[in-house]
């Protein structure tokens, strides 16, 4: 049997890594399974094209109802669906997305949830019949590269490579997707770094998604997607400028002249609205952008604005062996997601005996058990105080480790999530 199985195909990414797992047990039942990436397809009547006009194709799967699924509603062969995550605690939220996906669960012949929480939503917001939704947790494998070197990857990064075995790096593990809100803990990162500068935060995921602290006037972060080419520009402005990011509001509130004093090498880039502190008595280099910035230049005046917050570093896309790799190494993996279907990082880090400190939301709080498999926080001054338990409890960090690996090997072995696929792509026959 041949499928056409539809994903989100960016490089490195945690779709990409489900759908190749996902096709090799397909194709390791004797099917033939082609990937293509979602992005390919602009309707669905194209999708329709390529399989009346390549009449091998005996069914198709799709990941993601909205993204994927909705394009395979004209074909003409049975296909399945596996829930993606932001499907169903997202995009059920648009009342035009819903409709469309409804009617993809409605013509679809299985449904794949990766735990029983998303099972139940989908139920409840796409008026689906229960008995074609089943629940399949992710398999989970970890292979750790040995040519990864821990210097030169923080090297790379741009933190400090002195003191590499005291400091205690805690790695973030995703693209700058507004859904991942990766800034998310950024700022109260950033202070908690200057008490102490072993403490370190590095964010890794594919470059077109590289991540950037904001600030306003105000004292609010803006979470900004980034696209590949201002991906460039965002590296080469988070690379040149000093490692501390303030609002201008904290900054005069904190009294500017004694917090460029206690900070040496701090630089600052302004609006000229903003520029009414006295910035002219200060003993450091600072620069003023005129207010009126024209619409086209607007995101890059915007951008050269802003220092990088301290502690903060970006991290360039990696293997997976050697993201594996720089996992087994860090102090802790993080998760801030708004809205996750089943984090792979966060199981994988488990695979590996590292620590896992994740936001407290639906989709995390289904694989992390607070204090048993890991740790959950609902805000980030609370990730700094479940982080110096982390740091101070040792008994702690033991049980979390321990009880993590053994919670993947039990619910998330690649054996039993290879028969369910094998089994659910035999109801296409």
């Amino acid at each position: 049997m041949k499928l056409l199985f539809l994903a989100c195909l960016s490089p490195k990414t945690g779709n990409h890594t489900t759908a190749e797992r996902i096709r090799s047990h397909i194709e390791s039942a004797g099917h033939t399974c082609e990937l293509r990436d979602a992005a390919e397809f602009q309707s669905p009547a194209e999708v329709a094209n390529l399989i009346s006009s390549n009449p091998t194709f005996e069914g198709a799967l799709a990941i993601h109802l909205f993204k994927a699924g909705r394009l395979l509603l004209d074909i003409q062969v049975p296909f399945g669906v596996i829930f993606g995550g932001t499907d169903i605690n997202e995009d059920v939220k648009v009342e035009q997305k819903r409709v469309v996906m409804e009617q993809v669960l409605q013509k679809a012949r299985f449904a794949v949830a990766f735990t029983d929480k998303l099972k139940e939503e989908a139920e409840l917001y796409l008026l689906s019949q229960s008995s074609r939704i089943y629940v399949q947790p992710q398999g989970i494998q970890t292979e750790v590269s040995e040519k990864f070197c821990w210097s030169e990857f923080l090297r790379s990064s741009d933190a400090s490579i002195e003191h590499v075995d005291e400091l205690r790096v805690f790695l973030l593990v995703c693209g700058l997707r507004r859904v991942k809100d990766p800034l998310y803990l950024v700022e109260v990162f950033s202070e908690w770094h200057y008490e102490n500068p072993l403490n370190v935060l590095v964010i890794i995921g594919p470059k077109c998604t590289v991540c950037l602290c904001l600030f306003f006037l105000s004292n609010s972060v803006v979470r900004q997607k980034i696209d590949p080419l201002f991906t460039v520009e965002v590296e080469a402005v988070v690379k040149s400028f000093s490692p501390r990011a303030f609002s201008t509001t904290k900054l005069c509130g904190r009294k500017l002249p004694s917090l460029v004093r206690s900070s040496p090498g701090l630089s600052v880039h302004v609006p000229y609205s903003a520029a009414v502190f006295p910035a002219l008595s200060l003993s450091l280099p600072f620069s003023i952008i005129h207010a009126s910035v024209s619409p086209e230049s607007r995101r890059t005046e915007l951008c050269r604005c802003f220092c990088r917050a301290a502690g903060v570093f970006l991290a360039q896309e990696r293997s997976q062996q050697e993201l594996h790799a720089a996992m087994k190494r860090c102090f802790a993996v993080v998760n801030s997601s708004v809205s996750e279907g089943m984090s792979a990082a966060i199981l994988e880090a488990m695979d590996l005996g590292v620590p896992v400190l994740a936001r407290d939301i639906p989709g995390n709080a289904a694989v992390v058990q607070h204090e048993f498999t890991g740790l959950l926080y609902s805000s980030p001054q609370e990730f700094v105080h479940q982080s110096h338990r982390l740091l101070s409890d040792h008994e702690l960090r033991e049980r979390v480790v321990r009880n993590g690996k053994l919670y993947v090997e039990e619910h998330h072995g690649l054996n039993q999530e290879r028969e369910t696929y094998r089994r659910l792509v035999d109801t296409l026959l």
